[in-house]
């Protein structure tokens, strides 16, 4: 018998926050024990996000870019044009995944797909996410709901990074952030695509 999990991968293109947001939550309370698990990547137009423990004291000067507050755990990060947001719709007891396992699997997922562009990045036992050098690339959230996760990772690819400036980013104060194309050139559909096979790999998943 295959056991092999499935999961439905859907590339959103470009979206709003908040309406992906009104979906994911959606589709979690109407899932059960048959539900395919889904992953979605998207880019979003420019957002601020405020964690469920965000602090309005990380938000320095967002001018003319939206804050959305979200229910995802941490603090305040951005979105935008450039950077690759996965959101993972799983049931982690049919994956027999705790939410240690699952961030070790997200985090481990956005450092192999920079190693196939020879960029060496590490995960932080004291801060959540994927960092090259002491910069943040890669940043996860996550909520989880009746054994049922939704949010995800995003991965700076090749983006505008000023709007980090306005905000500390994750509530870390002074953090530098930076993206793939600071080390190598890339284009984002190339990146999707790699970041969607490690995926894959790592969660044990067929699409």
């Amino acid at each position: 018998m295959n056991t092999t999990p499935t999961v439905i991968v859907r590339d959103l293109g470009r979206t709003e926050y908040a309406d992906i947001l009104l979906q994911m939550r959606a589709f979690t309370d109407q899932r059960d024990p048959d539900t395919v698990d889904e992953i979605w990547l998207t880019e979003h137009e420019p957002v601020f996000t405020q964690g469920q423990a965000g602090k309005q004291e990380h938000l320095l000067a967002p001018g003319n870019i939206p804050v959305v507050q979200t229910d995802r755990g941490g603090q305040v990060t951005y979105h935008g044009p450039g950077q690759i947001t996965g959101y993972m719709l799983f049931d982690l007891r049919r994956l027999r995944l705790t939410v240690r396992g699952l961030v070790t699997k997200i985090e481990r997922t956005m450092i192999d797909t920079m190693a196939g562009y020879g960029v060496s990045a590490q995960s932080r036992a004291d801060a959540p996410g994927v960092y090259v050098a002491g910069a943040k690339i890669g940043s996860l959230g996550l909520r989880v709901r009746r054994g049922c996760c939704y949010h995800g990772l995003s991965l700076n690819v090749d983006m505008d990074l000023e709007p980090y400036s306005r905000i500390n980013p994750c509530g870390i104060f002074g953090l530098e952030v930076t993206q793939i194309s600071n080390f190598v050139a890339v284009e984002i559909e190339h990146t999707r695509q790699q970041l969607i096979r490690v995926a894959l790999d790592q969660f044990g998943f067929k699409a």
